[in-house]
């Protein structure tokens, strides 16, 4: 199996389950899920450094991320499955994030999760429109874009 073709099986797989679980009439989506996973937005110069809590025992399903920023695990124990695999993180821990990148987590611990995005958008709602995408088709992520752009510097 070629990378390319891991990685569209990954992306397809990840979009199913998360299909799946807003479906589930217990899943937490939306209000719920924000009021029970308090964030918590700060803005600096260029920067906007989100703080998210999530109790211990949940199941979260991330949104496709556009562009590479880092993140880190301040408190807490938890396993995220990728398109690299899963890995079990503990505070303190540090990461960086790849465009296109969509996360299943595992909170085994009450954990603190930050990410830094360089931005001069002045309010999350502009922050989210500009880092995360709607679909994996989003151009800056897409798989068939990317492997396009490849070729052409061939």
């Amino acid at each position: 199996m070629t990378e390319l073709t891991k990685k569209k099986d990954f992306r397809n797989q990840i979009t199913l389950v998360h299909e799946a679980l807003e479906e589930n009439e217990k899943a937490m989506t939306g209000e719920d899920l924000n009021t029970y996973n308090p964030v918590k937005h700060t803005f600096a110069d260029s920067c906007y450094i989100r703080e998210i809590f999530m109790p211990a025992g949940q199941i979260i399903i991330t949104k496709i991320h556009k562009k590479e920023h880092p993140f880190f695990v301040m408190k807490g124990k938890i396993s995220i499955l990728t398109e690299e695999g899963v890995a079990i993180v503990e505070a303190p821990y540090h990461g960086i994030t790849k465009p296109g990148t969509k996360r299943i987590i595992y909170t085994h611990t009450d954990c603190v999760w930050i990410t830094v995005h360089g931005t001069n958008k002045k309010t999350p709602q502009e922050v989210e429109e500009e880092v995360i995408a709607k679909n994996f088709d989003d151009p800056v992520i897409s798989i068939e874009e990317i492997n396009l752009l490849k070729s052409n510097k061939s």
